[in-house]
């Protein structure tokens, strides 16, 4: 019986190595390996731009995290006293020509600018942010400010005042165009506006304070000027214009030819080479103006020649809205090329018919926009006359008490109109020292814990190193007989 199961045990694993497949030999097949791959270009995350439109001398920009969007700049501490420069001459200009300020909304309905920039101008068809909010209202991002200012003339019955109304502001206007350096998608105007006042003179002044603006901050500039008449000259102006340009309509840019039916004026601010050439021999506006349009012109550059502003005449500014009447303007550094356009540093002209077309009564109205990117530009090639003047005095502390008690006493320097520096996120007094001697501080103010007991103060003359204690309650008078 033994071997009968061993024979049968035998007989089964014979069964089982049969029914399992035997093992194959393995075959390698010799294949070619892949090159080395290039490291991939990693795009920027949604959200993300590519940092565009760079000035010289900007910092190199990094890539990693959220960057502002295309053709928007941030303007940064380091350039601050640039602005400050621009906004301290153009409150000063205001408050002495009694300009009073308006800040307008930043969204309006877009028709606003439809109806009074024109439909067919750059302006409405290719640059404004328009999009319907939560209300279904479609409202538009504010691309200049005059329109607002006319809109809020009229809401609020400032016809109604005794006239002329006269405002000025500062604000950021957003178009969407082609990013460079000068040129950006959202950049900040500061603009004067006069209603209510029909006599070339109001034009002249508007031209005068732009011009003293500019020249104050040491800009020499230079203003283009032009005439392009009431709507009834424009209109026979612009058939002969048209029948011009027709015959010649082969020669145009495709911006041109559209321009050629819907804005014919706009092919005289064209800045294609191309068309220049068809530009100078092209009708001009002054030979189609009536007498009292010429007669206008002419009492303006009087009035101009009386106040000294240097001015050039410019047959083809025209300007790119549709709602200006009689003078147009624009202004240049002597040092740019006129030609194109993003070198002006603003303009502006007279809009007599724009209050009524947006619902007010008949109301003459002239105004100027400048540009504060490119006047900053300007200023940012004479940075050591806009420095901002260092501090005389710095005041030091050392402890937590002591601390607590310069917060009051720069309180009361600033009071008494004193230029104090300071830096209460130091404990050393040694790293305060070393940050008044770089200032070139005359006085150092030493307070510590003695100090406080005492009631005094350390005033250290930062030249000789001699100290004196002097009582903080007397400190002021100290130190103004010392400056």
């Amino acid at each position: 019986m033994a071997k009968k199961k061993k024979m049968n045990k035998q007989k089964a694993k014979k069964k089982v190595v049969k029914k399992t497949a035997p093992k194959k030999r393995a075959v390698f097949v010799a294949k070619k390996m892949p090159v080395a791959e290039k490291k991939p270009v990693i795009a920027p995350a949604v959200g993300e731009q590519k940092p565009t439109g760079a000035e010289e001398g900007d910092a190199p920009q990094k890539h990693s995290g959220l960057q502002a969007l295309r053709g928007m700049k941030d303007i940064l501490p380091k350039e601050d006293q640039y602005w400050y420069a621009l906004l301290d001459h153009a409150i000063r200009l205001a408050q002495f020509y009694e300009f009073g300020w308006i800040q307008t909304p930043l969204l309006e309905d877009a028709r606003l600018y439809t109806r009074s920039i024109g439909k067919g101008t750059d302006i409405v068809e290719k640059e404004m942010y328009v999009f319907e909010d939560r209300d279904m209202e479609r409202v538009a991002l504010r691309p200049e400010g005059t329109a607002g200012v006319v809109r809020a003339y009229i809401q609020h019955g400032m016809l109604n005042l005794p006239q002329p109304v006269k405002m000025w502001y500062f604000a950021s206007m957003f178009r969407h165009e082609r990013p460079q350096k000068g040129r950006y998608r959202e950049h900040h105007q500061i603009g004067f506006e006069v209603f209510g006042d029909p006599s070339p003179s109001a034009d002249a002044q508007l031209i005068a304070i732009a011009y003293t603006l500019l020249s104050d901050l040491g800009i020499s500039v230079e203003v283009r000027i032009n005439s392009i008449g009431m709507p009834d000259e424009r209109a026979r102006y612009i058939m002969e214009l048209t029948g011009y340009y027709r015959a010649k309509r082969s020669y145009l840019c495709e911006d041109c030819k559209k321009r050629l039916n819907r804005n014919p004026l706009r092919l005289l601010d064209c800045k294609e080479e191309g068309c220049k050439p068809l530009r100078d021999e092209a009708p001009q506006i002054v030979d189609w103006l009536s007498e009292p349009s010429k007669k206008f012109f002419m009492e303006l550059l009087e009035d101009l020649d009386e106040l000294q502003v240097p001015y050039s005449l410019d047959p083809f500014l025209v300007r790119g809205l549709d709602y200006y009447s009689h003078t147009v303007f624009e202004f240049y550094t002597k040092e740019q090329d006129a030609e194109t356009a993003q070198s002006a540093l603003g303009g502006g002209g007279r809009y007599d018919l724009l209050v009524e077309q947006l619902g007010g009564r008949p109301t003459p109205a002239v105004g100027f926009g400048v540009g504060m990117e490119r006047i900053v530009t300007e200023l940012k090639k004479r940075p050591d006359e806009f420095a901002q003047k260092p501090p005389t005095v710095f005041l030091a502390h050392l402890g937590q008490g002591a601390r607590r008690k310069a917060l009051r006493l720069l309180q009361d320097l600033h009071a008494e109109g004193m230029r104090v520096g300071f830096n209460l996120a130091k404990t050393s007094l040694k790293a305060q020292l070393d940050i008044a001697d770089k200032q070139k501080v005359l006085y150092t103010l030493i307070l510590g814990q003695k100090e406080m007991m005492d009631g005094t103060i350390i005033v250290r003359d930062m030249e000789s190193g001699a100290q004196e204690i002097v009582d903080v309650t007397k400190i002021v008078p100290f130190l103004k007989k010392k400056l």
